[in-house]
């Protein structure tokens, strides 16, 4: 064996084990580098935008997630709870969502994009309680006209299945509807309502 055969073999050793180290770093660099692309859980609370897959949110079903610190409801009405909104334009304080409260894509009979979809901040308009639901069947308990919504047991305050107010209620304006827009039927994100590029 020559000295030159003994050199190239060295040689093509050192490039491997080069590039090989070479290719760790570089993955070792880019992967916290792709990493911190993600918003932090920090930059969520602050209010980065939330995605929230409502793929298997059957009819009657609420999704509960956290946007800004709040939880944000997502709930699949059935026709009986839209039929039950309709009943009662006469009963709210704020039938026609007059008070802006709610993106303006939101100001509507339903107040939301899609009227089977719901989107709400869960925090009571009066001091920032959490609302509980309550179905149609809760009759005994909030009376027989009671078309099913969200109760407030802090103060009393009652909201329909749009979010808004009972009259007589402690909670001066309805609920908060919050940015968001549907991405394809099964997703949801929000904090954005933005159209994209």
């Amino acid at each position: 064996m020559s000295d030159q055969e003994v050199d190239k073999g060295k040689r093509g050793f050192l490039m491997a084990a080069t590039g090989v180290v070479g290719g760790v770093a570089a993955a070792a660099t880019a992967v916290p580098f792709a990493g911190s692309m993600f918003p932090s859980e920090r930059a969520k609370a602050a209010g980065a935008p939330v995605e929230a897959d409502i793929s298997s949110l059957a009819p009657g079903e609420m999704k509960i997630v956290e946007w800004r610190g709040k939880p944000v409801w997502i709930m699949s009405r059935t026709k009986e709870m839209l039929d039950g909104i309709q009943k009662n334009d006469g009963r709210v304080s704020d039938p026609k969502s007059e008070v802006p409260l709610q993106p303006d894509y939101a100001k509507n009979e339903y107040r939301s994009i899609k009227p089977e979809i719901v989107v709400l901040e869960g925090v009571c308009s009066h001091l920032g309680c959490s609302p509980q639901f309550k179905s149609v069947e809760a009759k005994s308990d909030m009376g027989q006209d009671w078309t099913g919504g969200f109760f407030c047991p802090c103060h009393g305050s009652k909201f329909d299945f749009a979010g808004r107010v009972f009259q007589g209620s402690p909670a001066p304006v309805n609920l908060r509807v919050p940015p968001y827009k549907f991405v394809g039927d099964a997703k949801i994100i929000i904090g954005d309502d933005s159209k994209g590029a």
